[in-house]
């Protein structure tokens, strides 16, 4: 959410029209094949790999594992490109992956002899996995894969490369093996419905699935992990398993623990069916509303955006002049009347320009103890997410926790990620929104200013589409989340954003798709979610300068959702 919504927006653009897919995970390789790139880890330093300009070095930290990974700075027309051609066998198939952090980071294949392949992300605070695979031609005895940056990004790290197929002769890194059971499984805080775990790492183990009385419950690529959607007051018990490509390792030692006692709802004030939007704290040629004027037909009010301070994760919250208020205490008492009258007000945390740090405990704990401040002082039902610039979500989890844990059940929690952090349950948006899911009220993705994207059914849909709200939302509730936590983000009007705006009727015709399988485009879903949440619009400003037309047409729609 911001004031323009068109930088981001542009570069994603840009990767779609040069042929970039972002990919989810391909079928597991056979027992024989093996990784044949050579230092995958950068042990050996460069050895093997050749990197454009100079730009490539092995450092120390941050590693993923072992003890050095690639560090590739992007400088004036250079990407900072790192390449290693490997030998390949023809007509096979091979799976591409590594685990990269910090900037812009890609990673493809060229020379397959079929099609070359690419995929992306944005970037992160934490080590993240990107996946695809591709297929040698018949004639095809060696492959470049490669990884770059992107221009005036910041740099990105790369480490435990893997070119995982048939053994084309030419050696590589060694077979990997099963790894060993997790050893120090340990239960930490619990809520009515969620427990935290967290174990030491295994020795090649590239991931982790998690057991809750003997079911497999959840797959993670760290050493932690929040098990939700338990009863109150009811005992667990749970285990952990190592895995790699070579396979899953025996089961931990179990441990056992109690969620809390208490009510199952922590959202009490928001309605199954709610309409979420966004109100400006600032003049930028939208109406200017006072939070009094904002549109009845809203039952979330984000009001954008919190500061953040020299503290990292520290926020503030700044009343704009602008928006003609007499006093910080009239505007405090526009929030009383608007939570009077059964409406939620949250801060929003973050925006195109807020860029609020959350990646240490000292961050965390900050972050926690400003928002919880701002929530007394101000009246303020919870807090909005809505990170633009990359998070972390081992530490913005910790944060979000102690929060909640100050401010309690009834606190209202929303996100709102672009659609290229929602792609799959690998991004760092999508594992913070899981990993607080027992305490989430629900996830408003943008859907704009992000060109075509993928669908949960690996087909490219494009942006402004009933097919575009559906299938990008089915990843979502096919990826974790509960219905009643999918919301579908939109701008109020043509002006609201730089790209992506659809007529009230697409909306309208998304949401009894996914609710009642009516009003579906190409792409029909499986299955019906009636309990979907509702939408969201940025602004409730634009939307009040076209005339409310947007909140008049959706608003009553997702209040007579079933």
């Amino acid at each position: 959410m911001d004031r323009t919504r068109t930088l981001t927006g542009g570069a994603l653009a840009l990767a779609v029209a040069s042929g970039l897919v972002l990919t989810g995970g391909t079928a597991p390789a056979a027992a024989e094949d093996r990784n044949v790139a050579r230092n995958a880890g950068f042990e050996s330093g460069l050895t093997g790999w050749t990197c454009s300009a100079g730009s490539g070095a092995v450092v120390t930290s941050p590693v993923r594992a072992g003890t050095g990974a690639l560090k590739a700075t992007p400088g004036g027309l250079d990407n900072a490109r790192c390449s290693q051609t490997v030998t390949v066998k023809p007509g096979s198939t091979y799976r591409l992956s590594a685990w990269v952090q910090g900037g812009y980071a890609y990673l493809g294949a060229s020379g397959t002899g079929t099609t070359d392949v690419s995929t992306w992300t944005p970037g992160s605070g934490g080590w993240q996995q990107l996946t695809t695979s591709f297929t040698t031609g018949p004639a095809t005895t060696s492959v470049t894969v490669y990884t770059h940056g992107w221009y005036g990004q910041a740099a990105y790290h790369v480490d435990d490369v893997s070119v995982f197929g048939p053994d084309g002769g030419g050696g590589g890194d060694p077979d990997p093996v099963v790894p060993a059971p997790p050893a120090g499984l340990a239960a930490g805080s619990v809520t009515q419905s969620s427990v935290s775990l967290s174990w030491s790492p295994v020795s090649g183990a590239t991931g982790y699935h998690v057991y809750r009385d003997g079911a497999r419950v959840q797959s993670v690529s760290g050493t932690s992990a929040t098990v939700t959607g338990l009863a109150a007051d009811t005992s667990y018990g749970f285990q952990v398993s190592a895995t790699n490509a070579a396979g899953e390792s025996a089961r931990s030692a179990a441990v056992s623990a109690r969620t809390a006692p208490g009510g199952t709802n922590p959202h009490p004030t928001v309605p199954k069916h709610a309409l979420t939007g966004y109100w400006q704290n600032f003049d930028n040629g939208a109406k200017v509303q006072k939070l009094r004027d904002v549109q009845a037909q809203y039952d979330i009010i984000a009001v954008s955006f919190a500061d953040s301070t020299n503290t990292p994760g520290q926020i503030v919250f700044n009343l704009d002049p602008a928006v003609g208020y007499a006093s910080v205490a009239d505007f405090k008492a526009d929030v009383a009347a608007k939570k009077a009258a059964g409406k939620s007000v949250v801060i929003s945390v973050g925006g195109e320009k807020g860029n609020v740090i959350i990646n240490s405990d000292a961050s965390a704990a900050a972050f926690a103890d400003s928002a919880y401040a701002l929530m007394r002082e101000y009246g303020f039902s919870g807090v909005d997410i809505d990170l633009e610039h990359g998070i972390n979500s081992t530490y913005l989890t910790k944060g979000l926790r102690q929060l909640s844990a100050k401010a309690g059940p009834g606190m209202v929690l929303t996100m709102a990620p672009q659609t290229i952090d929602m792609q799959n349950t690998g991004t760092e948006y999508f594992k913070t929104a899981l990993a607080v899911k027992d305490i989430l009220t629900v996830v408003n993705m943008q859907y704009y200013n992000s060109g075509s994207m993928l669908g949960c059914d690996g087909k490219v849909y494009a942006q402004g589409s009933v097919d575009f709200l559906t299938a990008l939302a089915c990843i979502q509730l096919e990826g974790g989340l509960d219905p009643s936590q999918v919301g579908l983000g939109v701008p109020a009007s043509p002006r609201g954003a730089g790209s992506g705006y659809v007529d009230p009727s697409i909306v309208k015709n998304a949401l009894d798709c996914l609710t009642r399988g009516t009003g579906c485009g190409s792409f029909k879903p499986s299955k019906t979610w009636p309990s979907l949440r509702g939408a969201m619009t940025w602004s409730t400003n634009w939307d009040a300068t076209a005339g409310n037309a947007w909140s008049n047409a959706v608003g009553p729609h997702v209040h007579n959702l079933p």
